[in-house]
């Protein structure tokens, strides 16, 4: 079996920083009285979309960083791109819950870095195996 300690404990912080996104959801819900949708309320609005977003990257952004870490490739590198990727969807989310477009443009930046340069290194190995194998 594959142990992958980093990408592990990345999807541990991620875990944690979910239920941080979801948890003011429900107490929103509560104080308005609304259970689904955000009810024309701006601050649940405001909370779903940033929890949505997350959601929205950080699965493919752990996929691809297991996919990482299992190639073997020096720790180094997947520490970057998890702490790229970590970072990127912590001033995202601040800046969606704050209206600060300079945090969420930067979150954004580095969000896509890492999944970009997940994506290449996972590139780069799939090109060596198809190499050997011709």
């Amino acid at each position: 079996m594959t142990i992958l300690p980093i990408t592990s404990l990345f999807a541990a912080v991620f875990a944690i920083a979910l239920v941080a996104l979801s948890l003011p959801i429900t107490l929103q819900r509560v104080k308005v009285g609304t259970l689904m949708g955000d009810g024309a309320d701006t601050t649940l609005h405001q909370r779903i979309r940033a929890q949505g977003n997350f959601i929205e990257y950080v699965p493919l952004g752990i996929i691809t960083l297991a996919l990482v870490e299992a190639q073997a490739v020096p720790a180094w590198m997947v520490v970057a791109i998890g702490t790229s990727l970590a970072f990127g969807r912590v001033l995202h989310a601040i800046g969606m819950l704050n209206a600060s477009a300079p945090l969420r443009g930067l979150g954004m930046i580095l969000t896509y870095l890492a999944l970009i340069s997940a994506a290449a290194r996972l590139f780069i190995d799939a090109g060596s195996w198809w190499a050997s194998t011709s």
